[in-house]
Parts: structure tokens; sequence; C-alpha cells
């Protein structure tokens, strides 16, 4: 089969487009032909050794949908020609690979490819963090970084439709503005140009948001902080910045104010159970079209290195795809 390999660590450059054996199916797994897979930062990280244990060498891919074309005896929730989205333990840029039947999932009749491919990572993640871990309530004001991104414009959605209150977005650069305001934020912020710290609480007359998602990290996360407002909730999901914020605990015993983290990739390997109803749900507000992922770009399998120069810019909105079987 064909596939993009690592076969050392380092830039774009490394992704070779390659003739490589098909994946090993076992008892517990499905294989499946790709049709489509989704570019994420985790891939890049990987690419440069800095998330995962990935041995050299190995096919990036988190996630993909497509068509199973084998099963293994103890498999029983998906069947052979069934159509599917999985997070494959194989890798996903490559023609087929391989899944563990508890991280499949049968896709619904009547949902686009491309919304498809663009929803795994991004849609199972927002449902987790905006109806699991933060637990949004009626009217609740929300600050959501990187808003023109994948997961900040599939947040703002599911946001709104969980009845939140004001929704302010930030990114990092003006041109992403009207993004995340289609997305049906309120209020858009460019922190590279403004204090988005002066500006919440400007917006919430000096009270601050009932709860921030940050997956930026490093300073941003220290600020958002400072933008709760008594009882709030800051909710980490990522490090895009590279960096590692600090917070003192007499910043959250009197003020209430609660940290959460989480990270949908250690939910797939330790309680992928955990995913079945958020996957439903997301399927269902993807066939009913009341929830859109915001495509930002799709380039071909064998033009992955573009693909991940691309979202290394940091010029990229919206979910980059590859489409793999034409």
């Amino acid at each position: 089969m064909k596939a993009m390999l690592v076969q050392e660590l380092g830039g774009p450059e490394v992704l070779k487009y390659v003739e490589t054996a098909l994946p090993t199916c076992g008892d517990d797994d499905v294989l499946m032909k790709v049709e489509m897979t989704s570019v994420n930062f985790a891939d890049v990280k990987a690419r440069y050794g800095k998330k995962g244990n990935a041995k050299l060498p190995f096919i990036p891919g988190l996630d993909a949908v497509g068509t199973v074309v084998k099963i293994g005896r103890n498999v029983e929730n998906v069947a052979i020609g069934e159509r599917v989205v999985a997070f494959p333990s194989s890798g996903s840029y490559a023609e087929y690979a391989v899944a563990n039947q508890n991280l499949t999932f049968q896709l619904p009749e009547g949902i686009d490819l491309e919304q498809a491919a663009a929803c795994p990572v991004v849609g199972m993640l927002s449902f987790m963090l905006v109806h699991k871990i933060a637990r949004v309530q009626q009217g609740e004001a929300v600050l959501v970084h990187a808003a023109a991104g994948g997961v900040g414009t599939t947040l703002i959605q599911l946001l709104k439709a969980a009845g939140a209150g004001t929704i302010i977005g930030t990114v990092g650069a003006s041109n992403k503005k009207a993004i995340a305001l289609e997305a049906g934020a309120d209020y858009v912020i460019n922190y590279e140009k403004e204090s988005f710290m002066d500006h919440v609480h400007t917006l919430t007359n000096g009270q601050g948001v009932d709860v921030v998602f940050d997956s930026i990290s490093g300073v941003v996360a220290e600020k958002s902080l400072e933008c709760l407002q008594d009882y709030g909730r800051l909710v980490h999901f990522g490090n895009s910045s590279g960096q590692t914020g600090s917070f003192m605990t007499k910043q959250l015993h009197a003020s209430c104010r609660s940290v959460l983290g989480f990270s949908l990739g250690t939910t797939r390997k330790k309680k992928p159970h955990l995913l079945q109803e958020p996957a439903a749900q997301l399927f269902e507000a993807l066939r009913l079209g009341t929830l859109t992922i915001n495509i930002g770009n799709v380039f071909s399998l064998d033009e992955a290195a573009l693909a991940h120069e691309w979202l290394e810019s940091r010029k990229s909105t919206g979910k980059i795809l590859l489409h793999v079987s034409q």
C-alpha cells in the first residue's frame, strides 16, 4: 500500500511517500480502506519526536474515515463493507489502517465525507470539553482561545447549542476574526495586538468569564486564570505554544476557581468507552446539520508535507484534510 512514512525526525521534508506493507489485523481489530484522514498538530509534534513513543519509521495520523475490509474474530460492533470513523493504531496517512474495535465507530448514512473525516479529533474532543469536562451551563460566559481553528470553531458552535451566554474568542491574526465570528463568537480579540485579559474584563463589566478553553498554555494560560470570575473553570487541553504555565494555590482556594485538564489521546488509550456517547451525539449533529466542522484545506496523501507546512505556518484555519483514495 501507499503511505506517508516518517523515517527520521525533523521538518515536513522527512515525510516520504512510499510503498509499504499492509498493517496486521488482530483478533480485536478492524482493517479499513482509508478514504480521508485529518492533519492534527499532534502529527507535527510526533514528526519532531515531541509526542508519543512511536519508533522510527512510523506512519503518522490519528484518525480516519473509510470502509471496513477485514475484521478480527472478536469484533462485533462493525461488519465488512460498512463505513466507519476510527482512531487507527497503525497511523492514518495510508491507504489502509488498523484500529481496535473500541476505537472504531459505525458512520450513519447522510454525513458528508469531508465532515466525517474532519470530525473524529475536533468533534469528540469538543463534545467532551463542553459537556463532560467544563459542564457548560445555560447563560455562562466563555472564552475560547485559538477560536478560528478546527477545535475552536467546533467549540463555539457547541457552546451556542448548549445555551452559553457571551462567547469571546481569541485569534493570532486579524484576518482570522471573521472565521470565529461566523462560527458564532460574539466578540473576537487578536491576542498578538491586544490584551485579551483587559478586553475580557471590559466585555464582562469586570466580572470575568465562567469558562476558559485553553489549548495554548504558557503565558496565555496564566493570563486566562485571571479572566475567570469566582467559581470559574479553566479547561486546559493542549500546549501549542510549547510552553508551560504556572499557577499558585492561592489563585484557586478563596476564589473557588478550578483548573481542569483533559487529553483525548489519554482517553483513547485508557478509557475509550467514554467516547461512545460523544461519538453518537457528534454523528447525529453532523447528520442533522446542526454542527458543521470548518474545513480549511484539502491535500492529497502525497502532499502531506505541504499540509504540515501550512499547519505550522499558523496561517491555517479550520481542519486540514488528506484525500487518500480518489
